[in-house]
C-alpha cells in the first residue's frame, strides 16, 4: 500500500491559452494542458484538505497574469509558478468532429520550455511535497540537459519520501523521433511510484497487445501501482501483485472528450491522497472524467465543481 508524507501536491508541466469551440466558429478563451488539467481538478476536490500547486513557468505579460491570478482564486499554490522575462504562453485551439477532437498548436516559443533550466528552483518547488505528478507532454518540450535536470531533482525528492506519478501521454509531434520517446519514458517510469497510461498510445509505441502486456512492462521498471485508461472500455488496475479489471460506466451526454484522461488522474491520484483502496480511486478518476466530457473544454465549468465528488 502507497502512503504519502504529506498531501501537499505539485503538478510540473505545461499550461497554454486554451480556444475551446462553444459553437459553430466561437471560441471561449481558457487555460489548459495536461497536468495542469489534473492539477486544477484537484485542487478543486480536494479545496481545505491539501495542496495543489502547479510548478511551470510563463510570461510577464496580461494574459499571463491573468493565468496567475485565476489559479490563486481558484485554490492552487503559485509560489511554484516562474516567470519568463521574454517568452510567453503556448497557445492552442480545439477543433471539434461531432464529440471527438482534434488539436491546432502554438508553442515553439512557450516560456515553460523553461521551466527546469534552474535545478535549485525546482528543488524548492518539490520541497514537502508527498506527491509529485509530471507527464510525457512535460518530458517532450524540454531541452535534454533540461529534462536529466528534472529526474535528478525528481530522483532526490523521491529519496526524500515524495511519491511520483506520471501519465507517459505520448504527442508524437513533440518528440525528435520515436527512439527518443523509447529512450526517455522508460527514464520517467524508473522514478515512478504511480503510472496512469492511455493504452492507444502504449500501442502506437511499444506495440502491446493488450493492458496486461502494458502491465507488465511498466511494473519491470519498478512501478508500485499501474492504472491504464482505455477510452470508455475497462480500466486494468495493477496494484499489491494483483491485476484487475474495472469496467467504466456508460457516459450519457457527452460533447467533447478532451481533458478525459487528466481529469481521471485528478480523481485517482486525489483519492488516492486520501487514502482510499486503488479500486476506489479508479471509480473517482471514471467519475471526474464522467463529468468533464459532458462540458466543452478540458477543464469544468466552475458551477459544475461541486460534482467532483471524492
Amino acid at each position: 500500500m502507497l502512503d504519502f508524507k504529506s498531501l501537499n501536491t505539485i503538478s510540473v508541466g505545461e499550461a497554454m491559452v486554451e480556444l475551446a469551440s462553444v459553437g459553430e466558429g466561437t471560441y471561449r478563451r481558457g487555460f489548459a494542458g495536461d497536468t495542469f488539467n489534473t492539477a486544477w481538478h484537484m485542487a478543486q476536490a480536494l479545496r481545505g484538505r491539501a495542496s495543489v500547486g502547479f510548478a511551470t513557468r510563463v510570461g510577464q505579460d496580461r494574459i499571463s497574469d491573468a493565468f496567475v491570478a485565476e489559479l490563486a482564486a481558484d485554490g492552487l499554490d503559485v509560489s511554484v509558478i516562474g516567470r519568463d522575462p521574454v517568452r510567453g504562453m503556448g497557445l492552442y485551439m480545439i477543433q471539434l468532429d461531432g464529440v471527438e477532437r482534434s488539436f491546432h498548436y502554438w508553442r515553439d516559443t512557450s516560456a515553460a520550455r523553461g521551466l527546469a533550466a534552474d535545478g535549485d528552483t525546482l528543488s524548492r518547488a518539490f520541497a514537502g511535497a508527498g506527491l509529485i505528478h509530471l507527464s510525457g507532454i512535460t518530458l517532450a518540450i524540454l531541452p535534454a540537459a533540461d529534462r536529466e535536470r528534472l529526474f535528478a531533482t525528481l530522483a532526490s525528492a523521491r529519496a526524500n519520501g515524495a511519491r511520483v506519478s506520471f501519465d507517459p501521454n505520448i504527442r508524437p509531434r513533440l518528440w525528435a523521433s520515436m527512439d527518443e520517446v523509447r529512450h526517455v519514458i522508460p527514464q520517467a517510469l524508473a522514478l515512478t511510484d504511480i503510472a496512469l497510461p492511455s493504452f492507444d498510445d502504449e500501442v502506437a509505441v511499444w506495440g502491446d497487445t493488450d493492458p496486461q502486456a502494458t502491465i507488465a512492462r511498466i511494473v519491470m521498471a519498478g512501478v508500485l501501482e499501474v492504472a491504464v485508461k482505455d477510452g470508455a472500455g475497462p480500466v486494468t488496475l495493477y496494484s499489491g501483485g494483483v491485476i484487475q479489471t474495472l469496467f467504466t460506466p456508460t457516459v450519457q451526454g457527452i460533447v467533447d472528450t478532451t481533458g478525459a484522461g487528466d481529469s481521471f488522474n485528478a480523481g485517482y491520484l486525489s483519492a488516492r491522497l486520501l487514502g482510499q483502496t486503488p479500486e476506489n480511486a479508479v471509480a473517482a478518476g471514471q467519475r471526474f472524467s464522467g463529468q468533464v466530457i459532458r462540458h466543452f473544454g478540458a477543464r469544468l465549468p466552475k458551477a459544475a465543481v461541486p460534482l467532483l465528488q471524492v
